[in-house]
């Protein structure tokens, strides 16, 4: 069977990806200081999937992106939870948020803090989680 020739479609998609994927970084990184964070950029980042599976299907996503979305929730679990046990070695209460400063050849003096590292693992357990749903729900076998 032949398959539509839809160019104009694959092309908006491919804009609208990007643009989808540049805002989720976006959300992830100004959600220590504004609104935004892991969870909601998790989720947007799983918007962005979902296109792609929506346009081009589910198989041809898989073979070209071939991730075991089980594994990224969990990796995401793991990482938070220990984030948040890391202030307990030091004797600080559960999510006990440790920041310093750290001089870096080109961007000079930034911040680091355990929280980045939290939203890190929320954002990872939220695409996993919610992309797992979606492929499970969506899988007719």
């Amino acid at each position: 069977m032949k398959e539509p020739n839809d160019v104009i479609l694959i092309t908006a998609t491919k804009l609208a990806v990007l643009i989808i994927f540049i805002f989720s970084v976006h959300l992830f990184v100004s959600g220590h200081h504004n609104p935004g964070g892991g969870f909601i950029g998790g989720l947007a980042f799983t918007a962005a999937v979902v296109l792609l599976y929506l346009v081009h299907g589910i198989g041809k996503v898989q073979n070209n992106l071939p991730v075991d979305y089980k594994i990224v929730a969990g990796l995401g679990v793991l990482i938070s939870v220990c984030t948040g046990a890391a202030g307990m070695i030091g004797g600080q209460p559960f999510l006990n948020q440790i920041f310093g400063l750290v001089n870096l050849p080109i961007f000079g003096q930034i911040e680091i803090a355990t929280a980045v590292l939290f939203d890190v693992g929320v954002a990872l357990a939220v695409i996993g989680a919610s992309l797992t749903i979606i492929i499970s729900i969506s899988d007719d076998r």
